[in-house]
């Protein structure tokens, strides 16, 4: 629609006009009105699969904090393994040496031609010298049976380690399988997720792009049919507001206006939205920034004020909001945690809240604004420079 070539023409127009366009108008507010109604109801659904995913994450996590336990269990099952094996060669060591000694003992009385005891008794040997061997021969004999004793003492316990050895891998086996299957279920779930929540970021985005649609043309009219009603009433119209025509203001005892590229920044991060510019596949405008940042870092508040809200909103996930005095407000939304509520005071630089992606968004980040009198103005000329 020309709308230059309507206001050229305005003496052309009457009231039977500007009825007509009234009545467009209308019909486009109840189009608006029925895709909003078609949004809410996206977005019970989107509700839902966020409960859903809430669930998903919590499996995630549970699945995560056995995947550690099992590998903190391999690694003990590792060392005692490591341990079996050593003590299974020492043993093996001791066994040979034992043997050697043995053999050496019995090569030894076979080759040495001494006669037996009794060959020594019956052939006349003197009685002093007959108990000294006596007494040799009763040593060799308990060495020996000792010897032979200690081999099987080892023998056994060669053999237990060896099962146990055995059972320990068998039980490390098992263990390895149950880690396999945690790291599968891990990866389906986070298939899963990412299904979901692309599924339903998809519908909003494209409903989100009729209401807009219809939005625009609704304040088009709306502006066309305002100037034909001021101009048949003959009324200038009011003047819209703007950023650098803000009120003066007292913040901290100090005029706000001075406090202009003062104020220090809520977060550490990457500012990749800003004020003014068009949000991903919307005609719809940025009204803040949006600092990309890794999720748990902190977020401090910009100045002194007193918390107003503090819960979760669609869209914004958990959001806080901090009244400033005199009209001013800043916001801060998709945050992991909140640790303020409201009613709290705060003072400048104090943490309110850790850095997440809360409310279905796709990035970790903070959405960060600030508002005089509930109109959003850029933040980027008000915050110092990094």
């Amino acid at each position: 629609m020309n709308y230059l070539g309507l206001l050229l023409c305005l003496s052309a127009f009457n009231l039977a006009s500007a009825a007509s366009q009234q009545q467009e108008l209308d019909n486009l507010r109840s189009r608006i009105v029925k895709m909003q109604r078609e949004m809410e109801r996206t977005n019970v659904s989107k509700s839902n699969a966020m409960d859903a995913l809430r669930e998903s994450e919590r499996a995630i996590s549970d699945s995560n904090r056995t995947l550690a336990e099992l590998t903190q269990q391999r690694n003990v099952l590792d060392q005692n393994l490591g341990k079996l094996q050593r003590r299974t060669q020492d043993l093996a060591g001791v066994m040979q040496d034992q043997q050697q000694l043995l053999s050496k003992q019995l090569y030894r009385q076979y080759t040495s031609g001494n006669p037996s005891y009794f060959e020594q008794f019956f052939n006349g040997q003197e009685t002093n010298q007959l108990a000294r061997n006596l007494h040799y021969y009763q040593y060799i004999a308990r060495d020996r049976a000792a010897g032979l004793s200690n081999l099987r003492d080892n023998l056994s316990e060669l053999q237990a380690s060896k099962l146990a050895t055995q059972a320990q891998r068998t039980e490390l086996a098992e263990l390895s399988a149950k880690e396999l299957t945690q790291r599968a279920n891990l990866q389906k779930g986070q298939q899963e997720k990412q299904l979901m929540l692309k599924k339903f970021s998809q519908q909003l985005r494209q409903q989100r792009r009729e209401v807009n649609r219809l939005q625009r043309d609704e304040s088009q009219l709306a502006q066309l049919v305002k100037k034909l009603a001021q101009m048949l009433a003959q009324r200038k119209s009011n003047s819209m507001f703007g950023n650098d025509n803000l009120p003066d203001g007292r913040f901290e005892g100090r005029l706000f206006t001075q406090l202009k590229g003062k104020l220090a920044w809520p977060v550490k991060g990457l500012v990749t939205n800003r004020f003014g510019t068009p949000r991903p596949d919307s005609p719809v405008l940025w009204k803040g920034l949006f600092v990309k940042s890794s999720s748990g870092k902190i977020v401090k508040v910009i100045a002194v004020g007193r918390v107003v809200f503090a819960d979760w909103l669609r869209g914004f996930g958990n959001l806080l909001i901090v009244d400033h005095g005199m009209g001013y407000m800043s916001l801060y939304g998709n945050n992991e945690t909140l640790y303020k509520q409201v009613g709290d005071l705060l003072v400048g630089g104090e943490t309110i809240a850790t850095v997440g992606n809360s409310g279905g968004n796709e990035d970790s980040g903070l959405y960060f604004e600030l508002r005089h009198e509930s109109k959003p103005f850029d933040p980027i000329t008000w915050l110092a420079k990094k």
